[in-house]
């Protein structure tokens, strides 16, 4: 017998998927029009993780979070705290040690309309997803014509953790980031951790969200107020003169470490936070080395093929003739993470690597 062919529904093409997504997304403010970064307020990274979460998932009821231990255990770092309680199991939903299964069911829900969350405990556990996070989510908006997007956030703890060795310590950003079709976030600190988490959200792309484990208790002030913080735009976290250090992630707090240090001994140097590397705010770095014509890029990912390499490539090719001396760079060591305290503390672009480095440029 002929098989009766099926027959699939017609997709109307007439309205972008990405353009429709993007009718939801909130007015996005220049830094300079964001709720203060400063305030009596404080709450803890984790804390500012699980508000943008929680605000995002009462907003909308497509919204959900899945991924191993979130639900009754609270989350491995208590970043879920409550929310099974609040959202229920169908919203908050605990998955089995399998992240190439669970991340390709939220990716097919976000291509039917939904929008989850997908938590891996470690991005180091990302590469059991690869093809489905790597090979179809970026991509399904192109292969697709346009017919299905695929509005997701991948988020987790990326970087060396603390003594968790070395297949526990991946910093993905180099390795992800070379993927078109998906946008990378990762904040610093509790403010940007929630305004980006809930832009993230919002967005009609995936987005990979990377956190960092030796962040998560950290405080700060977080406004009380929703706020939206806008992808590629970075903060200048200290003014200076000197040389421009430019960080991302859990570096800027070495790089902020490093810079009171230098300022002991006259030496004023900006540090700019990227907060994104896609898309990359690559105007804001260029406008500070202008100033100071001298740039440093601390990077906690190793030095071959790196974010820092990519990000000096473009400094050259968009004002190498304001440079007064080469474009340096400084990532953790060529080898994989150790296990011990004090080697881990050396093999990381640590506070006292950035004050010789700075200091070896100025002559």
């Amino acid at each position: 017998m002929t098989p009766t062919p099926t027959t699939l529904p017609m997709i109307d093409t007439n309205i972008h998927p990405a353009i429709e997504a993007h009718l939801d997304m909130p007015a996005m403010l220049p830094n300079d029009q964001l709720p203060s970064f400063d305030g009596d307020r404080i709450i803890q990274y984790r804390e500012a993780l699980r508000e943008a979460m929680s605000e995002e998932m009462r907003r909308d009821k497509r919204v959900f979070l899945l991924g191993e231990e979130v639900a009754q255990y609270n989350g491995a770092y208590k970043i879920s705290q409550g929310m099974l309680d609040e959202f229920g199991a169908k919203r908050v939903i605990d998955t089995p040690i399998s992240e190439n299964g669970f991340a390709g069911m939220a990716i097919a829900a976000a291509m039917s309309g939904l929008r989850p969350i997908v938590e891996f405990m470690s991005w180091s556990f990302s590469f059991v997803a690869a093809d489905p996070i790597l090979n179809n989510a970026p991509k399904m908006l192109y292969m697709s014509g346009g017919q299905f997007g695929c509005p997701i956030v991948f988020r987790g703890n990326d970087g060396a953790g603390g003594q968790l060795a070395s297949t526990h310590s991946w910093c993905v950003e180099a390795l992800y980031a070379n993927v078109p079709g998906l946008k990378m976030a990762i904040p610093s600190n509790p403010y940007d951790a929630k305004g980006l988490l809930k832009t993230a959200i919002r967005d009609p792309d995936p987005v990979f969200f990377l956190e960092s484990e030796r962040m998560l208790g950290d405080k700060a002030h977080v406004p009380e107020e929703e706020y939206y913080i806008p992808f590629g735009q970075a903060r200048l976290a200290r003014e200076g003169d000197a040389v421009t250090l430019v960080s991302f992630g859990r570096p800027v707090h070495f790089c902020l470490e490093a810079a009171e240090r230098l300022a002991a001994e006259g030496i004023e140097v900006d540090v700019l936070d990227m907060r994104t590397i896609r898309p990359l705010d690559i105007d804001s770095i260029i406008e500070r080395v202008k100033i100071t014509n001298k740039v440093l890029v601390v990077d906690q990912s190793w030095p071959f093929a790196s974010i820092a390499s990519e990000v000096i490539t473009q400094i050259c090719e968009r004002c190498f003739d304001w440079l007064d001396s080469p474009p340096a760079r400084l990532n953790t060591a060529d080898v994989p993470t150790p296990y011990a305290k004090g080697l881990e503390y050396d093999y990381l672009p640590n506070p006292d690597r950035i004050y010789e480095a700075v200091k070896g440029m100025m002559g």
